[in-house]
């Protein structure tokens, strides 16, 4: 993982591969940000015309390399675009999410380089945070098992400094740990997505889960996983029926943190179906391509647990990773079978491809025996999701208003883009049944918001609960930006170690 420290200056001695500045679009050209002085005295007081003849603008993102020919302690200058604020000023969460992905962007360019230093342009703790997540989340890439020498590939940035006007203080350096530990997080949850299915299946997931909650070496985290035989015992059919088309057959893992001090409980509920070809109802050939993403929701829950943990954050946090492979194997539930979920509710399967609301109903049910004070699930759910809100922004449902506008606030501070969207009640009656309680598909327009609805079905009365549809912004199979690389994302982990900071400040 790519380590973060903070430094102070003086920033022309900084020893690194490259040092980062940044420059904003003014009205006559490029205007250098807070802290790029003693680069521009090493110019000449030059900089600034230099980056203008090279072709900068100063646009949000932009970056431009400038040879330090000796002057500097370091050989490479990089003129970072931060966009219009000239005024060396970051306002609001919306310029601390620019400041993110100008940040990533950076980075992203620099893939090859061991050690960059950032000068942040304004020192205050969210603003390190800022510009340490961004970049640190762009320091990414998945190998995977590609052979021959690594050193013949251009490998993320091994080491990020952030050099500060002055020596950081507490709050500084809290906010360079904080970013540290969440973007390792959000890459491991990345590593998971990206992980091909051929290794990892469910037993694959909870031991990869084991062996990251035994690394974290906590007291206070521990992990409890249900085999298929128990799940069966259990009463768990949601989770069997999916599981069950399979030669690897499912699992339930349990990822607990209880701080001694909480007073907040909160549970994550996530979607872990290794891969879906859609069982019996088969999906077409390339709709199955990234379809190893469909257990994105669960590596995010499990992730962002650990994360709050590594946080010492004073909460109770529980991830319920459901996992299971979707697979039309001779054993394979059927369209119109009916499947007797865990909590004793019956469901017609009408699609066998509505397999993730299947396996999310059995965890959310149990998560909700705990009585947590509220109930968050993650998944890659609808292709609905996908078609109403594009790639790159997630969706909101809940049982409360007051708590799905909580999650919405949290997903923005954490520099996550998600919509609200309704539960609308004439819906339910489109999941009716013949043959038992309810069918796991409804309407087929307004998919996505069906789904959300059959969850609902599975929450405890009373209990505040919101629903993430991630299916978009859960993998990017596009050119990378800002601190998103191609593929899995890790899209959820920040605004859940959010929403438990929340918990934690008593916002909750």
């Amino acid at each position: 993982m790519t380590r973060i420290s903070l430094q102070p200056g003086p920033v022309a001695g900084v020893e690194a591969d490259a040092l980062v500045i940044g420059v904003y679009q003014g009205e006559d050209g490029v205007v250098l940000a807070p802290g790029a002085e003693p680069v521009d005295e090493a110019f000449g007081g030059r900089l600034a015309q230099i980056l203008k003849a090279l072709g900068a603008t100063g646009a949000a993102e932009e970056v431009t390399r400038v040879p330090a020919n000796g002057s500097l302690a370091a050989p490479v200058v990089v003129g970072l675009g931060l966009g219009s604020t000239g005024d060396g000023e970051v306002v609001g969460v919306t310029g601390l999410e620019d400041l993110r992905r100008a940040a990533g962007s950076a980075l992203r360019s620099l893939a090859g380089f061991g050690k960059v230093a950032l000068v942040t342009p304004v020192a205050g703790a969210e603003v390190v945070e800022a510009t340490a997540l961004g970049a640190a989340l762009a320091a990414y890439s998945y190998d995977g098992y590609k052979t021959g020498d690594p050193a013949d590939r251009k490998g993320p940035v091994q080491e990020v400094v952030l050099v500060t006007t002055g020596d950081p203080n507490a709050d500084a350096l809290a906010a360079g740990k904080r970013a540290q530990v969440v973007a390792d997080a959000v890459k491991a949850a990345r590593d998971l997505i990206n992980t091909p299915p051929s290794h990892l299946f469910p037993q694959a997931f909870a031991d990869a889960i084991t062996s990251a909650v035994d690394s974290a070496e906590i007291d206070e985290l521990t992990i409890e996983v249900l085999d298929e035989a128990a799940l069966r015992d259990g009463g768990y059919g949601g989770l069997i029926g999916v599981g069950q088309g399979s030669s690897r057959p499912p699992r339930l893992v349990k990822v607990s943190y209880a701080h001694p001090d909480a007073q907040r409980c909160l549970a994550f509920v996530g979607k872990g179906i290794t891969f879906d070809t859609g069982g019996i109802s088969l999906k077409p050939s390339n709709a199955m391509e990234t379809m190893k993403c469909d257990m994105s929701g669960a590596a995010a829950v499990v992730q962002a647990v650990i994360a709050i943990a590594q946080l010492g954050l004073p909460v109770k946090a529980t991830a319920w990773a459901a996992l299971a492979e979707n697979m039309p194997g001779g054993n394979a539930i059927r369209p119109s079978d009916v499947l007797r979920m865990y909590g004793g509710k019956t469901v017609e399967v009408l699609n066998t491809d509505a397999e993730g609301r299947l396996v999310l109903a059995d965890a959310i049910v149990r998560a909700g025996e705990e009585q947590p004070d509220a109930i968050v699930d993650v998944a890659t759910l609808t292709g609905a999701q996908v078609l109403a809100l594009g790639h790159r922004t997630g969706a909101v449902m809940a049982n409360d208003e007051e708590f799905r506008t909580q999650v919405e606030s949290a997903a923005e501070r954490a520099g996550e883009d998600i919509w609200p969207m309704p539960l609308p009640a004439h819906l339910r009656k489109t999941m009716d049944s013949d043959v038992a309680d309810i069918a796991n598909m409804g309407d087929r327009m307004g998919g996505m918001l069906v789904a959300g609805i059959f969850l609902k079905e599975f929450v405890p009365e009373g209990m505040p609960w919101a629903h993430l549809d991630i299916a978009g912004p859960a993998y990017n199979t596009v050119a990378p930006f800002g601190y998103t690389p191609k593929g899995g994302t890790g899209y959820a982990v920040r605004t859940l170690v959010q929403l438990a900071q929340d918990a934690a400040d008593g916002l909750l």
